[in-house]
């Protein structure tokens, strides 16, 4: 007999053996019709299979991926890189650890920076020596941000990317990354020991361009001599940074400002006593060198990769037979790309010539005000950048794979949190900025009265500090899509213009402070037009929107300052010397911790944390390999399990339905 169908949503039953037998009785579905009878004695007769109702196509859109078609064995074809699987899956992971892991020794490496500038404070005060140091400290300060940070890391970056992936296909030729090591690495060699000997010729020069007015200029050449020595040790140490953060390696960059902080002070406590303010400047050639050897060993590891290269593979390209390779990379990293980068960077760190050159007219120790007051008061602003830094290769990718939207939000969190960051900073650095300076510097060769004029300048140079940390957040948003731009040139442009008239208007009142007050209102103004330039030159923001957030946060500021300003107050007079200083700034960060929060609250803005959304769908997670199998019902289910990914639902196939007829008595 004929065993009952198993097809999902039917039941039935055998026909019966032979004529004239009872029947039984079958149950059919509700929608099936009423079953058709015959004659007496003539055979059932069966209907044709009906297709039952239209099924529904897949569903398709951004969010789905389509169902795979390549034949079994086949290497599965590459899809695009969705930024949230980045952040959510396993990339996300170690995305996290490496900002820890960033962020822990950049926080180290500045402590060390602090201990720096105490140790120099220490030994040699605030006078016409630590002036002269100052001026020729221009040199390391512009090659820094120049050959280490945005500079060199912008330009390199996609280019070793372009060689690793070249790598990760396969060549016929010999191995990408070490072609464009031979190609670059010599010339950049090269071309930064001209410049460094040029310099060294040229120091006298340079001197008198950047402090006329300087009381001992022969010890300011002397100083600026042994840093021009940093020039190629700088610049060595931004190649193997930005390769190894393409190899994805983030310990041994992050590492060198610590290596170059140590070199320093050990350099200062050993020979200071027989140099005096030379061995500062001797200390930045020792610790330029150990910022190279603490990635040496890292970059060869890295760039020997393997002792064979891949072999090619069937999508190779005809451009990619590996001749070549190193002077194409250079080429796609050079242009007109590399001149907007490094002559921003030039534009934005001439407010630190401005600066010297303005404060060299003014009395003994003005230079050394001005750096202790910015070196304490930047802090913020670095901590506050540490995320942009971390989340720029999210909205890179984002802009690359055409996912402006999610682009946008990233772009709107990390300037509304950064923002945060850098006021609760402004705001404890304004309430207590004396008895800060009096824990940090007042001890040795440093007296009372150089604290109160740093304490001055320090918080003056407090109220530019959001438009410093919007001016470098917004700039990663015009570079991010790798295109060249020059807006960000002309903007920056404009605000060292303001800063250089300001300048020279209020220094003869003011002094250092009419300086510091010039600096402000330049970057200020540099930040809001980069705000106004969004959109097709960058990433298009909300403009309106982060506005308002920006100016929630700069309430909630306004308001944590003035109460923890009367709390320091109060600590500073409950107690004496140097005790009273600790209590009132400890009494300063408790409260502005406290109160900005609380301000915020009320204004609903979008820098207080926000509880995570769950997720109404599959987790998105990169499919499984091999063809898909749509013909179990189970699996559809299965891979969304397994692989995770959202895919769009295989159509189920009807089956055919028998319909079965009675004989009537």
């Amino acid at each position: 007999m004929n065993q009952a169908s198993d097809a999902p949503g039917t039941t039935g039953t055998a026909p019966p053996s032979r004529p004239g037998a009872p029947p039984v009785a079958t149950p059919l579905p509700v929608t099936a019709p009423a079953p058709r009878t015959g004659p007496p004695g003539t055979a059932p007769r069966t209907e044709a299979p009906r297709t039952g109702p239209p099924v529904t196509p897949p569903r398709t859109g951004p969010d789905v991926t389509p169902l795979r078609t390549e034949a079994p064995g086949t290497a599965p074809a590459p899809r695009p890189t969705d930024p949230d699987d980045a952040e959510r899956g396993e990339g996300g992971g170690f995305l996290a650890r490496a900002a820890l892991l960033t962020g822990v020794l950049t926080a180290a490496g500045a402590l060390l920076g602090l201990l720096r500038d105490q140790t120099l404070a220490h030994l040699f005060g605030a006078d016409r020596d630590t002036d002269a140091f100052l001026v020729a400290w221009t040199v390391p300060e512009f090659a820094s941000t120049l050959l280490i940070e945005d500079g060199m890391a912008l330009v390199l970056v996609p280019a070793f990317s372009v060689a690793l992936a070249r790598r990760t296909r396969g060549t016929s030729g010999p191995d990408p990354v070490r072609a464009l090591v031979r190609a670059s690495l010599p010339r950049l060699g090269l071309a930064l020991s001209g410049i460094a000997l040029l310099l060294v010729v040229m120091a006298p020069a340079l001197v008198g361009a950047l402090a006329p007015g300087l009381p001992d200029p022969e010890l300011a050449v002397d100083c600026t001599r042994l840093t021009a020595t940093c020039l190629l040790s700088f610049g060595l140490a931004g190649y193997c940074g930005a390769a190894l953060r393409a190899h994805r390696s983030f310990l041994a960059p992050a590492t060198i400002y610590v290596a170059y902080n140590v070199g320093i002070i050990t350099t200062m406590l050993v020979l200071g006593g027989r140099w005096g303010v030379r061995s500062a400047a001797a200390g930045v050639a020792i610790g330029g060198l150990l910022m190279v050897l603490a990635q040496l060993p890292a970059l060869w590891v890295r760039v020997r990769g393997s002792a064979r290269p891949a072999p090619a593979t069937g999508s190779q390209r005809p451009e990619d037979d590996g001749t070549g390779a190193g002077d194409r990379a250079v080429r796609l990293a050079g242009g007109a790309l590399i001149a907007s980068v490094l002559l921003f960077g030039v534009c934005r760190q001439s407010q630190v010539l401005i600066e010297r050159f303005l404060g060299s007219s003014l009395p003994a120790g003005a230079i050394s005000h001005l750096n202790y007051a910015q070196k304490v008061a930047q802090m913020p602003m670095v901590l506050s950048l540490m995320l942009c830094t971390v989340t720029f290769p999210v909205v890179a990718r984002a802009l690359a794979e055409g996912h402006t939207e999610k682009a946008r939000r990233r772009v709107e969190r990390d300037l509304t949190l950064a923002a945060a960051v850098v006021l609760i900073g402004a705001a404890a650095i304004v309430a207590c900025a004396p008895q800060l300076v009096h824990v940090l510097f007042q001890r040795g060769a440093f007296t009372a009265a150089d604290t109160a004029a740093t304490a001055g300048v320090m918080r003056v140079y407090a109220l530019g500090l959001l438009g410093h940390t919007l001016v470098g957040a917004l700039v990663r948003t015009y570079f991010s899509a790798g295109r060249p731009t020059w807006y960000p040139l002309a903007a920056m442009s404009a605000g060292i213009a303001a800063t250089a008239v300001l300048g020279a208007l209020a220094v003869g009142p003011f002094g250092v402070r009419g300086i510091a007050a010039a600096n402000a209102t330049g970057i200020t103004l540099a930040a809001v037009l980069l705000l106004c330039g969004t959109g097709p030159r960058s990433v298009p923001i909300h403009r309106r929107r982060v506005a308002a957030e920006l100016t929630k946060t700069l309430v909630a500021a306004g308001c944590a300052t003035g109460a923890a300003l009367l709390c320091a107050r109060w600590a500073d007079a409950a107690l004496p010397g140097v005790r009273g200083a600790a209590a009132a700034v400890a009494a300063a960060v408790l409260v502005v911790a406290v109160v900005f929060p609380l301000t915020l609250w009320p204004l609903r803005a979008d820098a207080l944390p926000r509880r995570p959304a769950r997720a109404s769908g599959p987790p998105d997670v990169a499919r499984e390999p091999g063809p898909p199998d749509v013909t179990s019902p189970r699996s559809w289910t299965d891979r969304a399990r397994e692989g995770g990914r959202r895919t769009a639902r295989p159509p189920r196939t009807p089956r055919p339905v028998t319909r079965k007829r009675t004989d009537a008595r």
